[in-house]
């Protein structure tokens, strides 16, 4: 039987630290606030907001909420932006994508304050990871999977890791933080051939390509850990990740489940990015 990585042990920890650093820049009269710029009221961006005000308030940081209308004019978002981009209170913004498809994505996130930016939306600090500099946040996701592997104590040096996903959200920034830890690292995609041959040789082995259950244990070695990026949800409305869990556990080395997993890991990075972003103000 796999070992199953839980995400929650590695939340505690990491909102037990953040707790103490907030309590600390409280003390030097800074109170780290979260902006969150909405348009209109998805239900599922409703709900995430909610979950990460929860965290907020359970670990001492304030936030608010910026809604505008779907059909708001570039301008106007553009404004909303700048003024958070200019409001010293604010240490930390994070913008809910997909924008409205009149709304030019490429411009908004080119506004956003590179300092305040703390889900790698501004390009640069997308260069800045790709280059190596310390500068900036990575993406929220990417840095997740790496801490649950920290925290279960798995050595990424030298390790054969494969990434089924070549996003910018994921795939592509995952890939650099891997071989910041000198990983020799795989990216694949839908196009890649061969794909079993290739995940089942994976010492590490992180899935993101949207399709509900379909890594099964022909993907997977005895010696494979699995970290199942994937948010699916099946007919019935149940969250599900891209991996056949209850068959890939019967086989690989580890698994992460979905959900308990990755996930609530990311919202969590997503507020430690906004402390260290206050501390700056120390």
């Amino acid at each position: 039987m796999s070992e199953i990585l839980y995400g929650k042990p590695v939340t505690e920890n990491i909102r037990a630290d953040i707790r103490k650093r907030a309590e600390r820049l409280r003390k030097n009269r800074i109170a780290p606030k979260l902006a969150i710029l909405r348009s209109g009221a998805r239900r599922d961006d409703v709900a995430y907001e909610n979950r990460v005000f929860k965290i907020c308030d359970s670990i001492g940081i304030s936030h608010i909420t910026c809604q505008v209308d779907r059909d708001v004019t570039q301008r106007q978002l553009e404004l909303e932006l700048s003024q958070l981009n200019s409001d010293r209170s604010v240490h930390g913004i994070l913008v809910f994508r997909p924008l409205p498809d009149h709304i030019d994505d490429e411009l908004i996130c080119s506004i956003m304050s590179v300092d305040k930016d703390i889900d790698c939306m501004n390009p640069n600090n997308l260069k800045n990871l790709f280059t190596g500099q310390k500068a900036g946040f990575a993406p929220c996701t990417p840095e997740a999977v790496i801490a649950l592997l920290d925290h279960y104590g798995y050595n990424l040096d030298g390790a054969n890791v494969v990434i089924v996903n070549r996003s910018l959200v994921v795939g592509k920034p995952l890939s650099m933080l891997f071989l910041r830890r000198n990983a020799t690292v795989t990216v694949c995609h839908s196009h890649t051939r061969n794909l079993a041959d290739i995940t089942r040789n994976a010492d590490i082995l992180v899935t993101g390509i949207g399709k509900p259950g379909f890594f099964g244990p022909e993907y997977v070695s005895e010696n494979t850990t699995v970290i199942d990026v994937g948010i699916n949800f099946d007919e019935n409305g149940k969250m599900t990740g891209d991996v056949d869990f209850d068959k890939v556990i019967k086989k690989a080395a580890a698994v992460s489940p979905v959900p308990g997993g990755v996930g609530g890991i990311t919202s969590t990075i997503l507020l430690r990015h906004l402390v260290e972003s206050a501390e700056r103000y120390i």
